[in-house]
């Protein structure tokens, strides 16, 4: 497990750092789409987990992470806007938008969105009384923060993104980057743990890392408390393996 500290900046620098040194993985597919394809070859690292202090207000945190704006806030307030958007309107702005699109949508939508997992219960065009699981019925980010309202001790504050429709991608589809995200309340300051998968250091952090921060925010402030810190976890860090001379020039300056 590699586990960093420091500023956002500083964290940044030594994955940085730590991926120019890293083999190449070739991993047979990419966005569920497989073959002998370049963007199968990437640099990767694993099992990378860090923490910074999460403050009050997206414009200080965005100056912490930079992310592409105004493209993230806007894609942000779709995930909480309660619209389980498929498309989400932003998806045509965000600044790595390409043809390799049209491969992982059915019918003019995307085999899942962000907005869609946050508010299930609507998402498809069913009602709330349809969505039941095995035993109760399913739960939304409002829920979350319900119980974090009622019982702000709770360890069980967990808004899920992988679904069990995603376990094995058993019709090829493309599935969630991200796992979920946990909140824990203590001494009145909110932790958020953000738990993904797979990520891509150019086209993908700092947006995830923005996002997620954004969301502790969100959450804190509807259950009146202040924010504490971000902890994420992740299991496979990369870039394309045609981007290592890219990111050994960037290690060099640091």
């Amino acid at each position: 497990m590699r586990c960093y500290n420091g500023s956002f900046n500083d964290i940044y620098n030594q994955i940085t750092n730590d991926l120019s040194k890293a083999p190449d993985v070739n991993i047979g597919e990419w966005q569920a789409i497989r073959g002998d394809i370049p963007q199968a070859d990437t640099i990767e690292i694993e099992d990378v987990s860090f923490e910074v202090a999460l403050p009050a207000g997206a414009v200080t945190w965005a100056g912490k992470v930079e992310p592409n704006l105004p493209w993230a806030e806007e894609h942000f307030w779709e995930r909480v806007s309660r619209i389980p958007y498929n498309p989400p309107p932003s998806h045509v702005r965000w600044p790595y938008a390409q043809k390799d699109n049209e491969q992982h949508t059915k019918n003019e939508e995307f085999s899942h969105t962000y907005p869609e997992r946050f508010w299930p219960k609507w998402a498809g065009g069913h009602i709330q009384s349809m969505r039941e699981g095995i035993r109760y019925l399913w739960g939304d980010l409002d829920d979350v923060v319900h119980l974090l309202q009622e019982r702000p001790g709770t360890r069980q504050a967990y808004l899920p993104v992988w679904f069990p429709e995603d376990t094995g991608a058993v019709d090829g589809q493309r599935v969630p980057c991200t796992l979920g995200y946990h909140f824990l309340i203590r001494n009145g300051r909110l932790k958020i743990v953000y738990y993904i998968r797979s990520c891509d250091l150019y086209r993908h952090f700092r947006d995830d890392v923005y996002m997620a921060g954004r969301l502790g925010q969100w959450v804190a402030e509807m259950v009146e408390v202040e924010t504490d810190r971000l902890v994420m976890h992740i299991s496979s860090m990369h870039i394309f393996s045609v981007e290592r001379s890219k990111i050994v020039a960037e290690a060099s300056l640091i």
